[in-house]
């Protein structure tokens, strides 16, 4: 086994891609937080990790208080246990802030009507859980301009204040609720050197080995941070390199293509931009033992692969009983 094998395996593992069952909690709380610009995404995340054997099982634990989606990391919605959200929230919350602020004004929102429509969000959600689209119809009642791209950044400078977070799973979207309310008061937050700490000791639980360029890149604390952090963390012990991860199929935006900085130990460099296009995109993208070796779609549910290379029997056999879990799931 090379170098590069064994760093690849141990990343997978870390990732809980090496098999297993466990709870949505569990696998979200190892990872300490799952992207999830794309709720769709992120329940196939869990799927991938034994950690769900449906999407009921991820809105369940929306629905019971167990997890919640929150503007965190790099201000992008992440998926995480609802004990973490309030540390994580006053270790981060800083980092979008003025881009919020200054794209408010791009959208000729000034800071006196994004302050009442601050308040009117939280005052229309006393009353229990609403949508975008019911929030939306509520600040335009109120004659708050609602078009474009104005009502997420205002739900995202509520949510930056920790306000609000995403919770259950209504019959028509995903439901805005007071953090408050729904999650309780917080435990008291750490200072930021503890914090940081703990940043680092479960970024690399999930992620490890990673290096502080790895986890300034998936955090957006920033690399003099992230080098503190780490050092503050200690030497995770070293483990032993897992034997090769089982073919999985990983959706949009998965956590094994976000969570370092380089991540070509996962895809090589000339299927590079079929995994990661531009823009931002992450692609749905087929694993074997850690490897990247397709792209994937599921029009009409039916998955279909893109391989990069024609694929080994065994693989393609897996990447087959993958295909048919996820189309049950």
């Amino acid at each position: 086994m090379t170098a590069a094998d064994a760093l690849r395996r141990r990343r997978a593992a870390a990732q809980l891609l090496a098999g297993g069952t466990r709870t949505p909690r569990e696998a979200v709380a190892h990872l300490l937080a799952v992207q999830a610009q794309d709720l769709r995404a992120a329940r196939l995340a869990l799927r991938a990790r034994g950690a769900a054997g449906g999407a009921g099982d991820v809105d369940a634990a929306l629905d019971d208080r167990t997890l919640v989606v929150a503007w965190l990391m790099r201000g992008t919605l992440h998926l995480v246990a609802a004990e973490d959200h309030g540390w994580l929230h006053a270790l981060t919350a800083h980092q979008t802030a003025a881009t919020i602020r200054r794209r408010l004004g791009q959208l000729d929102v000034g800071p006196d009507e994004a302050e009442r429509a601050v308040d009117l969000v939280t005052t229309a959600l006393a009353d229990g859980p609403l949508t975008r689209p019911m929030l939306t119809e509520r600040l335009r009642a109120a004659g708050i301009a609602a078009e474009g791209q104005r009502v997420p950044h205002l739900l995202a400078l509520a949510a930056g204040r920790g306000l609000i977070v995403l919770g259950p799973l209504l019959p028509d979207g995903h439901g805005y609720v007071l953090a408050h309310d729904w999650l309780g008061p917080s435990a008291r937050v750490p200072d930021r050197d503890a914090a940081l700490a703990e940043l680092a000791r479960r970024y690399l639980r999930g992620h490890g080995p990673a290096e502080a360029e790895d986890l300034a890149a998936w955090s957006g604390i920033g690399l003099r941070a992230a080098r503190a952090a780490l050092a503050a963390a200690g030497a995770p012990p070293d483990a032993p390199a897992p034997e090769p991860v089982p073919p999985r199929l990983l959706p949009a935006y998965d956590p094994y293509l976000l969570g370092w900085r380089d991540r070509s130990f996962a895809v090589a460099p000339e299927h590079a931009r079929r995994v990661h296009p531009g823009g931002g995109v992450v692609r749905a993208t087929a694993i074997a033992d850690g490897r990247a070796v397709a792209t994937w779609t599921a029009p009409g549910g039916a998955v279909r692969l893109e391989p990069f290379a024609p694929l080994d029997a065994p693989v393609a056999a897996a990447l087959e009983r993958e295909a048919a879990a996820v189309a049950r799931f």
